[in-house]
């Protein structure tokens, strides 16, 4: 469904513009009029990781006037696997800069404004509010649906997408014109059900493709050319190099954007409406929560009671939690593999579990405490002694052992 062009044209391109965008004025869909709203054009990308890079890039050689970036995060080791906007020289800087400091190379004729913060109820109107339309680059429930909520309200496009390991997707959701995010996922995942990117892993080329995707969608939204993604669900599947859409429709009985909607202004906490308070993880690209239980050993303690039981003055199982492949990147010593699953698909005998512990405690570990505390709640519901190490094997090397490797 072709839509109407999001913005006026500015009043003119400068004769650097017109040799810059000279691949842009031949088109018939875009032209010298559309360049000119481009120009006119306000985007926001609020991630400037995996997505937000190739898509901050290519906005900016596209010639969006204006760009803002919405993040609060510093470049790590990891990101650069697939976050291209940043390199090696960027380690410890905000993403934010970095990002300018890209875009500023690439086209100093666009103007990007930083955004160096998380967004959240109380700014995310007034973030929104001054742009033309929205694209999404994070990786957590919560925050899509905080985005997804304050477009509808406000009446702007939300270029969405999501990836993981080998499989993207992308819509556009616009209230109005076809369905919000709330119309298809009506209810956010059980916390943890949905593995993070740190967990389950992405193919960092994978980035390239949705990221420009996006770009793509908010161009056409942009100029009112060709048909967007409005009422289409993208699935790519990078390892069969296959595309595939899917028909989607707005829900008449959304509570959001339906024909008597029930949420009229943002939610006072997204996390608790995804099940995301004390003690549950949120998935995100490189994050895990710790579990902030009570019942919790620091890696400090776990040093102390491992050289305990080495002298016979301690008993306990330490359980390492993570899939088999994150094991061979870095591990906390003397411990077992159990995969989370095995917990819950109830295929560990429990009673053997127990007798390894030697009248002592299951003690359990993951990357940084997230799936060790869900499994900690599983054995404490059997009424088995259970521990979750705080900080998980993050914390072990930041804190213990610096020879192992981070992920």
């Amino acid at each position: 469904m072709q839509t109407d062009p999001l913005v006026e044209p500015a009043e003119s391109l400068t004769a650097e513009e017109m040799g810059r965008y000279a691949r842009h004025l031949t088109l018939p869909e875009v032209g010298v009029g559309g360049q000119r709203r481009l120009k006119n054009a306000r985007v926001l990308v609020i991630g400037a990781g995996g997505l937000g890079s190739p898509t901050l890039l290519y906005l900016a050689a596209a010639g969006v006037g204006t760009i803002g970036v919405v993040d609060f995060d510093v470049v790590e080791e990891s990101n650069l696997q697939r976050q291209v906007l940043h390199g090696v020289a960027d380690l410890g800087r905000p993403k934010v800069d970095s990002a300018a400091d890209a875009v500023a190379r690439l086209n100093p004729l666009v103007r990007l404004i930083k955004h160096p913060v998380r967004i959240d109820t109380d700014n995310a109107l007034e973030l929104i509010g001054g742009y033309d339309l929205v694209i999404d680059g994070t990786d957590n429930f919560a925050t899509r649906y905080l985005v997804n909520d304050a477009c509808a309200l406000l009446g702007k496009p939300y270029v969405w997408a999501s990836i993981l390991r080998f499989d993207g997707q992308i819509s556009v959701f616009w209230a109005g014109h076809g369905p919000c995010y709330r119309c298809i996922f009506p209810d956010p995942p059980p916390p943890g059900a949905v593995p993070s990117c740190a967990e389950g892993g992405v193919l960092g080329l994978l980035c390239g493709a949705i990221g420009s995707a996006q770009a793509a969608e908010a161009v056409k939204l942009l100029l009112g050319a060709g048909d967007p993604l409005l009422g289409r669900l993208q699935v790519h599947d990078a390892l069969r190099a296959s595309w595939q859409q899917l028909p989607v429709s707005a829900d008449p009985d959304c509570p959001l954007c339906g024909a008597n909607p029930r949420i009229t202004a943002l939610l006072e906490d997204y996390q608790d409406f995804c099940g995301i308070g004390r003690g549950t993880p949120e998935a995100g690209e490189g994050d895990e929560e710790g579990d902030g239980m009570a019942e919790e050993i620091s890696v400090e303690e776990l040093r102390d009671r491992l050289a305990a039981r080495e002298r016979g003055e301690d008993h306990f199982v330490l359980v390492d939690v993570r899939e088999p492949v994150e094991r061979e990147i870095s591990v906390i010593p003397e411990s077992v593999l159990i995969p989370k699953g095995a917990f819950e698909e109830d295929a560990v005998d429990l009673a053997r579990l127990a007798e390894a512990a030697d009248g002592g405690e299951v003690l359990l570990y993951c990357r940084s405490g997230a799936r060790s505390g869900q499994v900690q709640q599983i054995l404490l519901s059997k009424e088995i002694p259970a521990l979750n190490v705080t900080g998980g094997v993050l914390a072990w090397s930041d804190r213990i052992d610096p020879s192992q490797p981070k992920y």
